[in-house]
């Protein structure tokens, strides 16, 4: 089929405009007034049960791991989330308490703001007005932006599998929709695991630290941290020494990051199409040229 300069430009237009369509935006949650749903981790309370783990992976059809639930020997190394294991439980040592060491849960944020959402170009990854950060695999393209973007290193790819896709946390989206509370917090036999809207968290986690300013560190981590976070802990350790990052301030990553993600599809997606655009068209020209001397 024949493809004329007019006919490849107005695709041109028509491609880069549907690539900034997809560009970064706030989200809709983002824009409202709606109070978020979250959760809020009192590390003094976890008992390193993992009764969250095997609720996860019940409840999103994830492969049991390896090391058994009941298995003390899963402890001996810091584990990170993956593609099979969104909510995973590691030990820390507790230099206030040797004897009790502090049990830390790791798995998505659900940042207020966030930076995964902001970078995908196909809103596959996206902020809900209840407060989950979900994912919608019909709608990736693979481009793996949010995990970049994520100052958390939370979203996975399944470079194993043969149609990979992002994997991570959704806060038991369904489960929340249905007025049912995330499968890990059910789960929770020591009360470790709060859910509810995030300014009731947050009152929640001050009064804890009001009545018992021994016991816990004077912070929420997730109240302020890039912006604020759906997912806060609470902690008698300072948690930089639990494994949680501090030097990823206070401003929403979006708001850092929405200049350069603007050009993002231009510089990597568009330019490329029109250089192989061009390219096409010039071995066409040839091909005529050299048709119109043979004859």
């Amino acid at each position: 089929m024949s493809v004329n300069r007019r006919d490849f430009l107005k695709l041109a237009g028509v491609t880069g405009c549907s690539l900034l369509a997809g560009a970064p935006r706030r989200s809709e949650a983002a824009m409202t007034s709606i109070e978020f749903y979250g959760m809020l981790i009192d590390t003094t309370k976890c008992i390193g049960c993992r009764s969250c783990e095997e609720a996860c992976n019940e409840q999103n059809g994830l492969p049991k791991p390896e090391v058994s639930f009941s298995s003390e020997s899963v402890f001996e190394t810091k584990r990170d989330t993956s593609p099979g294991a969104f909510t995973v439980l590691n030990r820390f040592s507790n230099g206030k308490n040797p004897d009790n060491p502090v049990f830390v849960r790791r798995q998505c944020l659900h940042c207020c703001q966030p930076a995964c959402a902001s970078a995908c170009l196909t809103r596959a990854m996206q902020k809900t007005v209840e407060g989950p950060v979900i994912y919608n695999k019909d709608r990736c393209m693979g481009c793996r932006y949010c995990m970049i973007a994520c100052p958390f290193d939370i979203p996975k790819f399944e470079y194993s599998s043969p149609l990979p896709y992002i994997r991570k946390c959704i806060f038991c989206y369904d489960r929340l929709k249905a007025g049912e509370r995330p499968a890990c917090v059910e789960a929770c036999p020591e009360g470790a695991s709060i859910f509810g809207t995030r300014r009731e968290l947050l009152e929640i986690a001050r009064t804890r630290i009001y009545e018992n300013p021994d016991r816990y560190v004077h912070r929420i981590y997730g109240e302020h941290e890039v912006g604020g976070t759906g997912t806060m802990y609470l902690s008698a350790v300072p948690f930089e020494e639990l494994g949680f990052r501090n030097d990823v301030g206070t401003t929403p990553y979006p708001e850092h990051t929405t200049g350069f993600l603007y050009g993002v599809p231009l510089v990597f997606v568009l330019w490329p199409s029109i250089l192989i655009g061009l390219s096409y068209l010039a071995e066409n020209g040839n091909k005529e040229r050299n048709h119109e001397e043979e004859e």
